[in-house]
């Protein structure tokens, strides 16, 4: 089936390179924008998409990618704001300022700039979807999470913002919260490297959620009759009953 233009956020690696793909397997015109060039132009010559080399804290890099998707045949019927992470673990009373600026930022400013360039040709298609990939981290909290878990509530608080603004016009507002998800980088680049320290999350887990389990949630809320909004989609792992109470096999 063919369908419209999807552009997909922070499809460089993980859970965004994971959407593009199944994105471009129900039909949609992908276009994959991240920071790394190299990586999106491989992903997008393997999809037939259109990478766009895009930074969505810079504003210029969003208006070029919104130039971008404008001048492409077709309507832009999804965007799939997937960039975002998470620096470091320190507690409040350590915290360090740059990583909590850093998080705010990519997290929360990213998406509002990225939304609101694309969201005129989302509702000039008449059936428009954005889709927010947040994290159970915006809905509870936990030690050492402070930076990330008010980034992510208020990626949550702009997501249901948003729904109620464009209420009446013909774009659906869906929000994903994933758990435990275990991808090559998030946890890598969240313990600033320490390999070891970025395993332990996953230790004694039998099966975390992998990034092709977030695009197929991605890919069945988008592909829904367009009258049919799922507000919120919360996914964990079997062996994650919360966000503390995990089961390990040790």
């Amino acid at each position: 089936m063919s369908r419209g233009i999807a552009v997909v956020t922070g499809a460089s690696s993980g859970i965004g390179a994971a959407t593009a793909r199944r994105l471009a397997t129900e039909g949609f015109t992908v276009v994959a924008a991240a920071r790394r060039a190299d990586r999106l132009q491989k992903l997008a010559a393997d999809i037939g998409g259109v990478a766009v080399a895009c930074d969505i804290t810079r504003q210029a890099d969003v208006d070029a990618l919104a130039e971008k998707v404008a001048s492409l045949p077709g309507e832009l019927e999804l965007l799939v704001n997937n960039a975002g992470g998470a620096f470091g673990f320190d507690y409040v009373a350590e915290s360090d300022i740059d990583d909590w600026r850093r998080m705010y930022e990519v997290n929360v400013i990213g998406t509002v700039q990225v939304t609101k360039a694309l969201l005129p040709a989302l509702t000039a298609s008449g059936a428009g979807t954005i889709v927010v990939v947040s994290s159970t981290a915006g809905l509870g909290v936990y030690e050492g999470g402070g930076g990330y878990t008010a980034a992510k509530h208020a990626e949550t608080a702009l997501t249901g913002t948003l729904r109620l603004e464009l209420c009446g016009d013909p774009v659906r507002v869906i929000e994903i919260d994933p758990g435990m998800v275990k991808t090559d980088e998030f946890s890598l680049v969240r313990n600033r490297g320490d390999a070891e320290a970025a395993a332990k999350p996953y230790a004694g887990v039998a099966e975390p959620l992998v990034a092709e389990d977030i695009a197929d949630c991605v890919a069945w809320v988008a592909t829904r009759p367009h009258h049919v909004n799922v507000d919120r989609l919360v996914v964990r792992p079997l062996a994650q009953a919360a966000q503390h109470k995990v089961h390990r096999e040790l």
